[in-house]
């Protein structure tokens, strides 16, 4: 099992939310600052950014690694497109660090769109 991040279209509401069917949810979170959005269109790359003083905020699973694995197909990480690490979480999340997916293409040229991807 583990804990994982979500902050795009995984989120409750999200495009992509069926993915994470018969996982846990855990509650809302947000990372420690150091972390922004950037919109890809329909969905949103988080990358680091050192000046950041608000992190991302998100929501918290509990995943299986049938799920987890399904998930790294989805988000590319056999592509180059996203890579799974660990992040860490701002109080008052409900856990101190979970695994997340960062994007690893260039975002310069892209909008960043701050803390939060809208959803539903």
């Amino acid at each position: 099992m583990t804990t994982l991040f979500v902050y795009g279209t995984l989120k409750r509401g999200g495009s992509n939310h069926h993915f994470l069917a018969g996982q846990v949810y855990i509650g809302p979170a947000r990372t420690q600052p150091g972390f922004i959005l950037y919109s890809l269109g329909d969905y949103p790359g988080m990358v680091r950014a050192p000046g950041d003083t608000l992190g991302v905020t998100g929501e918290l699973w509990t995943v299986d690694d049938a799920c987890l694995a399904e998930l790294d197909r989805l988000e590319g990480l056999d592509e180059g497109l996203y890579e799974r690490v660990d992040v860490l979480l701002a109080p008052p999340s409900p856990a101190s660090s979970a695994q997340t997916y960062l994007y690893l293409h260039p975002h310069h040229g892209l909008a960043p769109i701050g803390d939060t991807w809208p959803v539903g």
